[in-house]
């Protein structure tokens, strides 16, 4: 089949669309493409905040400043007569230290982990490992959160969905965590989590035995993330909840009734009817809270500060503490990228395109 010839009504129609679009799209190219193209052409820059100094473009300097990684074996030490030394503690074979083997020219690369295998140890060095470990805490946060924060808020809203006395009351009363200012939250959490019996947590577990009213969360390297999971979880399950409740109340109830008749129980409901049409609003909410936790920024300067950095954190440290303006704007282009990814992952994995 040829292709089709547009009629004079047509074009008219098709030129006052194009019309009516014009100032949203310049409106868009104002508050959107125009600074992310600017902090894009930053991003290739020495540029420094708050200087009259002239920037120069420098590549992808600021890039491989950034992700630049490399893996080095670690040799094992050895006596006069060459035989491999043990630990006299532990009995396990001793390897140099991690700087004696670790390139520092034309870049110092640091030590950002190791691994073993059987008889050998391996050294995984960055050139910014803070920045490699802020997008590896960064990832595991929302993992981990958005989990959480999806079966949570997916049974929150199948109740308050359902009827019963005092369901209007209960939809007002699970909003607010979401409504509190997430300073504020992290401030309250901060208290809550204190590292001492004035801290609310640990004078409970103090109080039923299972702490001593000691225990360090936002101090522990191991605690840390788990203690941010949490305060992320208690704030904005109910948003996730929400937005659900919101696809749930678009599913009319003439198919849960012609399945009953049918004999569906619940569960074939759910996975049959509730499920399918849900996965619109799931792909919405799951696009909205990765965006916000991959960009969390309030939690992790508030409640651990520089001690554990997210990207966007590390992101504020770079531009604020070393204003180092074109490392700050790489930083953002890369935290944009990663935004992106995960958005089209959650879209096809829901099968979500044509919805």
């Amino acid at each position: 089949m040829g292709k089709k010839i547009m009629t004079g009504r047509e074009r008219e129609e098709q030129a006052l669309a194009y019309k009516l679009l014009l100032p949203t799209l310049i409106i868009l190219f104002l508050i959107a493409v125009y600074p992310f193209s600017q902090v894009f052409y930053t991003s290739f820059t020495d540029r420094t905040f708050a200087s009259v100094n002239k920037s120069n473009f420098v590549g992808l300097k600021n890039y491989g400043n950034l992700l630049r990684m490399t893996v080095k074996e670690l040799p094992v030490v050895r006596d006069n007569n060459g035989e491999v030394k043990l630990n006299r503690e532990t009995g396990r074979i001793i390897y140099q230290p991690s700087f004696a083997v670790l390139p520092r020219y034309p870049s110092r690369y640091k030590e950002l982990a190791q691994f073993g295998l059987p008889g050998r140890r391996f050294v995984i060095g960055a050139v910014n490992p803070d920045f490699i470990r802020s997008i590896v805490d960064t990832d595991i946060f929302t993992l981990t959160s958005v989990s959480l924060e999806v079966v949570l808020g997916l049974l929150i809203a199948l109740v308050v969905n359902s009827k019963f006395v005092g369901r209007g009351v209960m939809r007002a009363i699970m909003l607010l965590p979401w409504a509190v200012i997430t300073i504020v939250s992290a401030r309250i959490w901060e208290w809550i989590l204190a590292p001492d019996r004035m801290g609310l947590l640990n004078m409970l577990l103090d109080q039923t035995g299972w702490g001593d009213g000691q225990l360090a969360f936002l101090n522990l390297a191991n605690w840390q993330l788990p203690s941010l999971v949490m305060v992320d979880v208690w704030k904005t399950t109910p948003f996730m909840a929400l937005l659900i409740l919101a696809g749930l109340q678009l599913i009319p109830d003439e198919l849960y009734q012609a399945a009953k008749v049918d004999g569906a129980n619940k569960i074939k409901q759910f996975f049959s009817i509730t499920f399918p049409l849900l996965k619109p609003s799931l792909a919405v909410a799951l696009v909205f809270r990765t965006m916000d936790s991959l960009r969390v920024f309030g939690l992790f300067q508030v409640l651990v500060g520089q001690r554990r950095y997210s990207m966007a954190s590390y992101n504020y440290y770079q531009l604020i503490g070393n204003r180092s303006m074109g490392l700050a704007s790489a930083i953002g282009v890369i935290i944009f990228i990663i935004i992106f990814a995960f958005a089209l992952f959650y879209i096809r994995l829901l099968g979500a395109e044509g919805e």
